[in-house]
Parts: structure tokens; C-alpha cells; sequence
């Protein structure tokens, strides 16, 4: 299907309220409106969404809460896992009694080398992409060019976003892992100036990621290496202090998806609540001004149309701007992906208006991404 023009996007008719609109996906056959203000009475709708979205790839349709189960404190599902069972991510298997797969060892992850300056959601604040933190934290006054980013993507996720950007990491997120953290490390070499994990979410696997970067920092002392982190922000807060004051200490940064401001529509869009995501950006905004330059926290909105509006950028900006207003914070052009590819991608418009109002809200650090995705009408 082409995603050029609207002609191609059919009307779809919200189950909630009976009303058509071209924004609306068949996969989340539902309008704002009713998702916001009648989420009791279309939740049986969001659940089936999510279960079809989960099916295919032998995912439990929700965070697990068996009885007598194991508990996996990782993330904000915490599941509770039985006997024989894995949980939401699909990474961990209540095995006798014992939770066993991915660890602080073994890793269900994959990797490159991303040149610098990369297309990272950072990359118009951070040392890589701008010269930020020179020299303590940058080996050029400009964009790092000749120097190359370790892009490392976890393959499980402890979200179900609908519209996922990276969804082909599901097809393996059930994989046994096999990537050691030992050997991750070593694949920093002397050209490689930052690590930015990403997924999926590194989330599940934070473990993993802390002791790799643990590894690769004392096998590179002495020299630059920035530790970074692309996220939904779901995990503990006691592996989040971790990741903080390591990416404090190496001049990286940590990148936070908040993809809704309401609650409901984060469940509806993501499976999940968003308030753990929302704590602990509060948690991180207090490390802000220990290191102003270069930027240790931005954020993200990925505008997807007919579910992100203004009001949502609105409340997300207020949001930042009452913890930090130099905090960066990036509004992201939508690519219609997995199951929300009937969906146009982002108008001008609706791009324009929410930059504007995250600027009204107090930040001084905003843009547009994914400018080539903007449509005009």
C-alpha cells in the first residue's frame, strides 16, 4: 500500500462511538476521543489489539500474574511467571521453580558499527553528531566524523507498541541468548567513540547492557567512550541509577521515549502504563544539572496521526519544562509500521502546532525529526 497520499488510507469506524476518520487504524479501531474518556468500555477492544498483536510470535497477551508464580522485578510488569510459563517479554521461563534466560552473562542481542555523525534521536545535541562536551567528552569540535557508534539492539521488549518502528525483533525475542557480555565489550575498538543500546528496549536485558559497559569502560580506560541509552523507560529504578551514572561519568546520554501522556492511551498504544516511564524521567531530570554539556537527558514524542495530538505534546512539554526547561526534546515524524501501517504518516500541520505548543509550554530546546516524512496536506 502506498503511503504517499491519503487517497490510498481508508475510513475506519471507532468501536467505541461509531464515528469514521481517516486517523484511525484498523488495528486500534478506536478515536481518541473514547480511548481518553470512555477507557472502561473500550479496554475489552485495546486487549483484543494487543493480543493479535502478541499471538504470532508466542507472546503472552499481557503482563503475566499467575499465582504461586516467580517474579521478575526488571520492569514495570513485574510478572509474576508459573511454572512452565514466560513472561511479557518472552525472554524469562519459570523452569522448576527458577527463572532462567537472558542474564547479566548471556544476552539475546545483535549488533553493528554506525558511523558518526549517525541518525541517532540525539544527534543534533550529542558529542557524536555535534562536538558537544569537547574535549573532555567529544574527540572532534564538530561532528565525530571517522569515528563510529556500537549500535547495540536488544531483541525483546517490555512494551507491545502497535506501531513498532524495530517490530522484526519480535521474530526472535523467544531465542535462547548467546551473546556474552564479555564479548559484546570487545567489539568496542579504537575508532569506536560511544555505545547506544537500543531494541526492542534494552530495558529486559539492563542487566546485560550494565556489565558489558562495566567491561568495555575498564578495557578502555583512559580514552573516551560515551555509554548510551535508547528507552521506553520502564525498568527499575535501582537498574536505572546504574545506567545513569554510568552514561554521567562517559559523556552519554539517555534518550526517553514518552510516547503518551495519558495513561490510558499509553495502554492503549503500548500495552503498558506509562507512569513507571514518567517517575523515572523525574528521577533522571535531577542528574540534568550535573552535567549540563553535554546533554545527559532528551526526550522523544513520536506524533502518530489521529492518536498523539497537541494536547498530548502539551502535557509531555509541561511535563519536562517543570523539571528542566533545557532538557532537548524531539518531535518525531511518524513512518506507518507493523500494525499501524494504514496510517498516514505526520502532516506539516500537526507537526508545526505541536512544536509550537512544546515551546509555549517553556522548553528551549525543541525540534521536528524525520523532516523528509512531514506530508504537506
Amino acid at each position: 500500500m502506498s503511503l504517499s497520499n491519503l487517497s490510498t488510507i481508508t475510513f475506519v469506524r471507532c468501536l467505541g462511538c461509531g464515528r469514521e476518520s481517516l486517523l484511525t487504524s484498523q488495528a486500534l479501531p478506536l478515536c481518541l476521543d473514547c480511548i481518553r474518556s470512555n477507557f472502561p468500555r473500550v479496554l475489552p477492544y485495546i486487549e483484543r489489539a494487543h493480543q493479535a498483536a502478541r499471538e504470532p510470535c508466542d507472546l503472552p497477551p499481557k503482563p503475566l500474574r499467575d499465582e504461586g508464580g516467580k517474579q521478575c522485578n526488571i520492569c514495570v510488569n513485574e510478572c509474576l511467571i508459573g511454572l512452565g510459563r514466560k513472561g511479557y517479554c518472552g525472554l524469562r521461563q519459570n523452569k522448576g521453580g527458577r527463572l532462567i534466560g537472558a542474564n547479566a552473562e548471556k544476552g539475546n542481542v545483535s549488533w553493528y558499527y554506525d558511523l558518526l555523525p549517525t541518525n541517532c534521536v540525539a544527534d543534533w545535541v550529542c558529542p557524536g553528531g555535534t562536538g558537544a562536551g569537547y574535549p573532555d567528552f567529544a574527540y572532534r569540535d564538530g561532528p565525530e566524523y571517522s569515528y563510529k557508534n556500537l549500535a547495540v539492539f536488544y531483541q525483546a521488549c517490555s512494551f507491545d507498541c502497535l506501531f513498532c518502528q524495530n517490530w522484526q525483533y519480535r521474530l526472535s525475542a523467544g531465542r535462547e541468548a548467546t551473546l556474552s557480555a564479555s564479548l559484546l565489550a570487545d567489539q568496542v575498538d579504537e575508532k569506536t567513540a560511544c555505545v547506544c543500546y537500543f531494541g526492542g528496549d534494552p530495558t529486559p536485558q539492563l542487566p546485560h547492557a550494565l556489565r558489558a559497559s562495566r567491561l568495555a569502560l575498564e578495557r578502555n580506560r583512559g580514552r573516551i567512550l560515551r555509554i548510551c541509552w535508547e528507552t521506553n523507560g520502564s525498568m527499575h529504578p535501582s537498574l536505572l541509577r546504574q545506567a545513569a551514572e554510568l552514561s554521567l561519568r562517559s559523556g552519554g546520554c539517555i534518550k526517553f521515549d514518552l510516547k503518551a501522556w495519558s495513561e490510558e492511551l499509553s495502554i492503549a498504544l503500548c500495552g503498558v502504563t506509562n507512569r513507571r516511564t514518567l517517575e523515572n524521567f523525574e528521577l533522571l531530570a535531577h542528574y540534568t544539572r550535573e552535567r549540563p554539556s553535554p546533554p545527559f537527558l532528551i526526550a522523544s514524542t513520536l506524533l502518530i496521526p489521529g492518536y498523539i495530538d497537541k494536547w498530548e505534546v502539551s502535557k509531555i512539554a509541561s511535563f519536562i519544562a517543570s523539571l528542566n526547561p533545557e532538557i532537548p526534546y524531539s518531535l518525531l515524524a511518524f513512518h506507518p509500521q507493523f500494525l499501524m501501517g494504514d496510517l498516514p504518516t505526520t502532516s506539516r500541520r500537526l507537526a508545526d502546532e505541536c512544536l509550537g505548543t512544546a515551546k509555549e509550554a517553556g522548553l528551549g530546546n525543541v525540534r521536528i525529526g524525520n523532516l523528509h516524512l512531514l506530508r504537506d496536506y
